[in-house]
């Protein structure tokens, strides 16, 4: 540092490297106009933030390619979560788990197990209420999940979902016998 110091003072101009000569020559100038100096960070600044968002994007990208799921948090930071089968979800989350009558199919189940250890879900009890023994273990199933779905139907869905036929809790509430 101190040759170039004494090169930039004049007494060694041999010694200088170009890069050296220019730094001194825009610090000369950054000094004389602080307004430059200030324009210059800003600019330095925004080119940093837009290499770093270019290469998070990037990032992003390969590891979704990679079959990862890729979570947001709300302090900024991304977490990778790598995925079995092939970076599907979870069947129950999916068309294949459901059943088109409601709720879940056999599939689902066992695939809501599996995330979920130490889970007891069952698929529903849809046998006729009036063939079910009274106090068996699935007539007490069945009349606990209708009145906690009917529940659920009349205080957190809108009028549109509650009169559509077609609506999830509609459906699994038929599949049901509710």
């Amino acid at each position: 540092m101190a040759r170039v110091k004494k090169a930039q003072n004049g007494k060694d101009t041999s010694a200088v490297p170009s890069w050296a000569s220019k730094f001194r020559a825009q610090e000369i100038t950054e000094m004389k106009n602080p307004k430059l100096a200030e324009e210059r960070r800003r600019k330095e600044d925004s080119t940093m933030k837009a290499k770093f968002l270019k290469g998070r994007a990037e990032d992003r990208a390969k590891y979704i390619k990679e079959g990862y799921k890729v979570t947001d948090r709300p302090s900024g930071s991304t977490v990778y979560t790598k995925q079995k089968n092939g970076g599907k979800s979870p069947a129950w989350q999916r068309k294949e788990g459901k059943n088109p009558e409601g709720g879940l199919n056999a599939k689902g189940v066992a695939s809501y197990r599996r995330a979920n250890p130490g889970s007891k879900l069952k698929t529903a009890v849809t046998t006729k209420p009036s063939k079910l023994k009274a106090g068996s273990k699935a007539a007490g199933r069945r009349k606990s999940f209708c009145s906690r779905m009917s529940g659920m139907k009349k205080k957190l869905t809108s009028a549109k979902t509650a009169n559509d036929p077609n609506s999830r809790i509609n459906k699994s509430l038929r599949k049901w016998n509710c």
